[in-house]
């Protein structure tokens, strides 16, 4: 009897606190810097979304962490040559081309449904659609009809062959939800999808994980999803906390409060390296160069930077070297284009935009901007040279490098006013519907020989008549610009099209829609336990391979 009521005794114990220890290491609790402005995959463009989504859903094919295109919902990735990419001829004479997917046959809904064809297709009529405001409208416009051969099998008929006809990052939506929501009005369906109404809903996750509890602004938490196919994940949660303030993201993390800081949203790379300096024997520090490019978007609307002399006197006035020296220690280098040198296709040889105030000053001059008044510029008509500046409020590094671009600008006469917003509001609002006068400050992340087609092509400027569709915030329109991006998709030659690339980055940095600022390396704070999470340099998140991830305790 005294035996037994030990036994009793010893099995309350480990409930108490060996159960709390499992219960502990069962979840994974990571900070980052930004909350999504929607959940909905194919609205907005947002890194925080991406992040988050990656875990619930696959895309049919993505890069992976060897810059290798692959499948992840299909099975097997179509090529010309093995015969699910045909080239065929359009009715209009042109050429265009079928490329055949299969979807991964035990792909299934977090509610039992299938993931079929049908929604494929469904995917393809929302993204379409002219009203309900995509942010890769051109894409689905693109996709002339497809073919669905069974419930797993389906074709895109294409409308051109491009030298990456194969890499469909598609990111499907659930027909069985969203369709009602959908037909009801596709004007407001940006407003009423499922995916900001319902986030909880397991029939909009085929992932690893599902989303079973969102409080805006502040956290979201995922539980492991039953119907998932593949290897199973090691937490049965995960809580993504929003903690816009990189100082307090920290603090959190050395408290306890998280166990992680997401590399693609954490700390800024200046507060990295402070950090293993004081705590490296504790977490482990990554640093991983890509291809996250942060510039200035220009809002070329505005009549002083519609001048091209006022745009470059801007970037002349910029001691960019500096400024990534002393902030990163060299490890974010400047940026002279949008392509990284990490890129096959860059090419070294471009002109840059060295520092040199008295060049700024001579094209301000030029430019009108010559009668200074206490050390401010004015035109002939008295008008003050005044450019506001915007970035997401409470990320450190970028208020600093506001810092240093506003003392740098009024050294030579122009003055710039900061505002910054909350990122759910810069991005989901301002960015999104060029609401912005100046410049806004923010990094777009690309795949490797990513066309610029939705960022620098005249057609995909967001606007109220096409549903702020497209991600063309600056507003640039170059014909020729447009004639490079449409021939470089559809160049298969690589030499050939390496020279297509050369020329757009060099009438890139002539025409300068935006201000080149650095290439910046992500900084992963990670717990000495984690293992399997392996950074990517491109717009594949981590949390892709988030089944991966094991605690090694």
């Amino acid at each position: 009897m005294t035996l037994r009521l030990a036994a009793l005794l010893c099995a309350l114990v480990l409930g108490l606190f060996g159960g709390a220890t499992s219960v502990l290491a069962a979840e994974l609790r990571i900070g980052m810097t930004q909350f999504p402005s929607t959940l909905n995959p194919l609205i907005d463009s947002m890194l925080a979304k991406s992040y988050v989504l990656a875990m619930t859903r696959r895309p049919l094919t993505t890069f992976d962490q060897n810059w290798e295109l692959v499948c992840m919902l299909c099975t097997e990735l179509p090529t010309i040559e093995n015969g699910l990419a045909k080239p065929e001829d359009l009715p209009d004479g042109k050429r265009g081309i079928a490329v055949t997917y299969r979807i991964h046959p035990q792909a299934t809904w977090g509610d039992g449904v299938a993931v079929t064809s049908a929604d494929v297709v469904f995917t393809w009529e929302v993204g379409r659609h002219p009203k309900t405001g995509v942010s890769d409208y051109e894409f689905f416009k693109r996709i002339l009809s497809i073919d669905v051969l069974d419930d797993k099998t389906f074709t895109f008929h294409v409308d051109r062959i491009t030298f990456d006809y194969n890499a469909m990052g598609l990111d499907l939506l659930p027909a069985h939800v969203e369709r009602p929501i959908f037909e009801t009005d596709p004007a407001a369906y940006r407003n009423r999808t499922a995916f900001d109404t319902d986030p909880a809903n397991p029939g909009l996750a085929f992932g690893p994980y599902k989303i079973v509890e969102v409080v805006s602004g502040a956290h979201i938490v995922l539980a492991a999803n039953e119907t998932w196919w593949g290897a199973a994940p090691a937490f049965e949660r995960i809580t993504v906390r929003i903690i816009e303030n990189t100082a307090a993201l920290e603090a959190n993390l050395l408290s306890g409060a998280i166990d992680m800081i997401a590399g693609e949203l954490g700390v800024t790379i200046d507060q990295a390296l402070a950090f293993e300096k004081r705590q490296g024997g504790r977490f482990d520090v990554t640093y991983k160069p890509g291809l996250i490019y942060e510039h200035l978007d220009l809002n070329l609307d505005n009549p002083v930077l519609a001048d091209k002399r006022v745009r470059k006197a801007l970037v002349h006035a910029l001691d960019r070297e500096m400024l990534s020296e002393r902030l990163f220690a060299g490890r974010q280098p400047v940026a002279h284009s949008s392509v990284s040198p990490l890129d096959w296709i860059y090419d070294p040889d471009v002109p840059t935009y060295p520092y040199d105030p008295d060049k700024a000053k001579a094209l301000l001059d030029e430019a009108g901007w010559s009668v200074i008044e206490k050390g401010i510029r004015h035109n002939a008509a008295g008008e003050r040279l005044t450019l506001e500046l915007m970035t997401t409020a409470g990320n450190r590094t970028r208020e600093l490098v506001e810092q240093v671009l506003q003392s740098q600008w009024r050294q030579v006469g122009i003055d710039a006013r900061i505002r910054n917003e909350p990122a759910r509001v810069f991005f989901g609002e301002t960015v999104a519907k060029r609401k912005f006068t100046g410049a806004a400050m923010f990094a777009w992340l690309s795949s490797p020989e990513s066309v610029p087609r939705t960022t620098l092509r005249s057609d995909q400027i967001p606007t109220e008549a096409n549903a702020w569709s497209g991600q063309n915030y600056t507003g640039f329109k170059n014909a020729e610009m447009d004639a490079l991006i449409d021939a470089i998709e559809v160049e298969l030659d690589r030499a050939k099209r390496k020279d297509l690339w050369s020329r757009l980055q060099r009438l890139y940095v002539e025409e300068l829609p935006v201000i080149p600022l650095y290439w910046r390396a992500e900084p992963y704070i990670l717990p000495k336990w984690l293992s399997g999470l392996r950074p990517t340099g491109h717009q594949g998140t981590t949390t892709l391979w988030v089944e991966e991830w094991r605690d090694a305790r």
